[in-house]
């Protein structure tokens, strides 16, 4: 294949992979095959996607500054145990075969996705969103306990991020939705942003280890940043019901593309 058509085919399907990841989740799956596909070796190819596709992050959380601007300020915290789980998934990536963890991922993403999509039914039975607002007003240390809770289990999404990564964004999204968020654009703005420290520590690991395609890389940043600013413009016109029931639709068709990956 000529080099001219290698590149215009990663920028196109960074700007897919990184205008899905946006929307939802999964942009990877889109992505990271295709990487495959041209000829690039499964882990390098694995790490030339992140490092790839991480811009789009960048360029999705610029495209919903408004919703991330009103975020409430010990959100913020959660970039810690991203920072640190990404760490310890890029090393896991380098150290450990992909095949053991691939066979959890189906399961995985099948069970966030079944979660998130009962979510407003899970809130009302358990009552965790007056939960939220008394703990608010009436109970810190209730309220710290649940947000410890959430940042340990950022911190293991970090870790799956840092490792392979498909799939990380509906799992931000259920613990955004336990937290009691209930806006899905700044939940998705959130996201994107934690997704920014997620992949911008594994790249880096990746890049130091000499893991990175880098012409490959570039090419592929720029079309993800470019999908990734589309995409939020695009998902306010949709609409929170339509942009929530495509995080769920998208996250079923993964879990079966997943399945028959091979």
């Amino acid at each position: 294949m000529p080099i001219y058509l290698h590149h215009a085919l990663i920028f196109a399907v960074g700007f897919v992979a990184s205008a899905i990841n946006a929307i939802a989740f999964g942009g990877s799956l889109v992505s990271f095959p295709t990487l495959i596909w041209l000829g690039i070796p499964p882990i390098i190819a694995n790490a030339t996607n992140t490092a790839g596709v991480w811009p789009g992050s960048l360029g999705a959380v610029w495209g919903y500054r408004r919703e991330i601007a009103n975020t409430a300020p010990r959100m913020y915290w959660l970039i810690v145990p991203s920072v640190a789980g990404a760490l310890v998934g890029a090393t896991l990536l380098r150290v450990t075969p992909p095949a053991v963890f691939d066979r959890l991922v189906p399961a995985l993403i099948f069970f966030a996705t079944v979660l998130f999509a009962l979510q407003e039914r899970i809130q009302r039975a358990v009552g965790s969103r007056q939960l939220a607002d008394a703990a608010d007003s009436l109970l810190p240390a209730a309220r710290w306990e649940w947000f410890t809770a959430a940042i340990g289990f950022q911190f293991l999404v970090s870790v799956y991020g840092g490792y392979f990564g498909a799939g990380m964004g509906i799992l931000m999204l259920l613990a955004l939705a336990i937290l009691g968020h209930e806006d899905i654009h700044q939940m998705n703005g959130l996201k994107n942003l934690l997704g920014v420290f997620i992949n911008a520590v594994a790249a880096a690991y990746f890049i130091a280890a000499g893991m990175v395609r880098t012409s490959d890389a570039i090419v592929l940043a720029s079309g993800a940043t470019c999908g990734g600013v589309a995409a939020a413009a695009l998902a306010r016109r949709m609409g929170r019901t339509a942009v929530r029931r495509a995080v769920i639709v998208i996250g079923f068709a993964m879990t079966v593309a997943l399945l028959f990956r091979r």
